[in-house]
């Protein structure tokens, strides 16, 4: 089951959209839906989670904590509203396509795709793409 919490004045426009969208992601790479609860977040509520439980001081668009057990996914994944405003800005792109390459890059994660090396954040970026293109597709 995915669900949404919000820990800020924010709210996910259309989360019957997003959540078949996320079923349908999760199904394209061949793996099952668990429970993935997204937090929506401001800069400083992520900052703190950074520096309690991975010891890094920065501010950063998206923290996942994968609990997936074999081809389930399951996990918690902390996106910043306000790093993903600015990352919008910074790219030139709508919030709303930079909110759903963050939606997505957890479950990507999740899926087995890294973002370390450059080869590895090239084919995070392909997947991104892909997954981005199928949200609005009808089933």
């Amino acid at each position: 089951m995915i669900s949404f919490n919000y820990e800020m004045e924010f709210e996910l426009q259309n989360e019957a959209q997003y959540t078949d969208w996320i079923s349908r992601v999760i199904a394209s790479e061949n793996k099952k839906e668990g429970d993935i609860n997204y937090i929506f977040c401001d800069d400083d509520f992520i900052l703190d989670i950074n520096q309690k439980y991975l010891e890094h001081d920065y501010y950063t668009d998206i923290i996942s904590f994968d609990y997936s057990v074999g081809n389930e996914l399951h996990g918690d994944i902390f996106v910043s509203v306000d790093r993903v405003r600015e990352n919008a800005e910074d790219f030139n792109v709508s919030f709303d396509d930079e909110l759903r390459r963050v939606i997505i890059h957890g479950v990507l994660h999740y899926c087995g795709y890294k973002d370390k090396s450059e080869e590895d954040e090239r084919m995070m970026r392909v997947k991104e793409d892909e997954k981005i293109a199928m949200f609005h597709v009808e089933h």
